[in-house]
């Protein structure tokens, strides 16, 4: 697997760099598309496959199949996924959005916010993104940003999540649920929450999980957004933070700066102003590739090395 990649740029002090053609996905990507962002992208055969939150021009939210073979040029299906059953007859969306995937095992899971008399997580499982196969409902409504473990953790699946409203959420911290079969989930767990203002204030007002944890030598590192209320509204960035491998909800690190914050053209401006949302990232050595919504309108590149965002946090972490 070669994952999309550019060296470092010789100025930049950064730990993380845009890719030079952002945005890789653009709005009208496909014909019936309004916006396309939040999406998520795993390996897939000799490529890549994901699923893509594409808003239609009636603002109807879905998910969308799209396959790339070097992870920059997309095929993305402009009809939305048709699920079929897989532990549960009911299949139900008012709308489905900010997607994750990850394998485990045997087959790739895909979480959602799901809209079920509000928004709640949905699951559901392929092997080939062709056929998607729902199951239930991870928790009740309200809750957003459910992103899976890559593996079992002492016997269970793991998620992250954010409990929430039903609106456009003004708080929000992480939770850490479990489940021995991916149909009931339980033992809620406390991870991390917003800081103060004074602390770290892009982290202030609510965060969320983003893309799937990576495993490291120094735990679970978990890529966030977190977000500041200003008197311009909403700006969302990105951070990150390590837990322990074994006991996930304990936290071990977390960045106090942001690692990447909105200040390009087209995470300024779009359908939603100042918005970076990372949904997915792809790991080649120490090589990570970080996919996010821009301004919720496009989808856009960032690139790192682990060990640096491992030092990063580690150096610069929220007391």
């Amino acid at each position: 697997m070669n994952i999309p990649w550019q060296s470092k740029p010789r100025n930049c002090t950064e730990v993380l760099w845009r890719h030079t053609s952002n945005p890789i996905i653009s709005r009208y990507h496909i014909p019936s598309s309004n916006s396309i962002f939040n999406s998520a992208v795993v390996p897939f055969n000799d490529g890549f496959a994901g699923v893509f939150r594409c808003d239609d021009r009636s603002i109807r939210m879905n998910i969308h199949a799209g396959f790339s073979s070097d992870g920059l040029n997309w095929k993305i299906e402009d009809q939305p996924i048709q699920m079929k059953a897989g532990n549960t007859d009911l299949i139900h969306s008012d709308y489905r959005y900010d997607p994750r995937v990850t394998w485990i095992e045997d087959r790739y899971w895909v979480t959602w916010c799901n809209g079920y008399h509000g928004p709640s997580i949905g699951i559901a499982y392929t092997y080939d993104f062709k056929e998607f196969f729902q199951c239930e409902n991870a928790f009740l409504p309200f809750n957003r940003n459910g992103v899976l473990f890559p593996e079992k953790i002492n016997g269970n699946y793991v998620m992250l999540s954010r409990p929430s409203d039903n609106g456009h959420t003004p708080f929000g911290d992480i939770f850490l649920s479990r489940s021995p079969d991916m149909k009931y989930w339980g033992e809620h767990r406390f991870v991390m929450g917003v800081t103060p203002f004074q602390e770290s204030g892009w982290q202030s007002t609510k965060i969320g999980a983003g893309p799937i944890p990576i495993k490291t030598d120094d735990g679970w590192l978990i890529i966030y957004h977190g977000v500041i209320n200003t008197c311009n509204g909403f700006r969302y960035s990105m951070g990150a933070a390590i837990s322990d491998l074994d006991q996930p909800e304990k936290l071990l690190y977390r960045s106090r700066p942001y690692l990447l914050a909105p200040t390009e053209l087209y995470e300024m401006t779009g359908d939603v102003q100042n918005v970076v949302f990372p949904c997915a990232a792809l790991v080649e050595g120490d090589k990570i590739a970080i996919y996010y919504g821009a301004a919720d309108t496009s989808v856009c590149l960032c690139y790192g090395y682990i060990s640096e965002i491992i030092q990063f946090v580690k150096k610069n972490n929220v007391e």
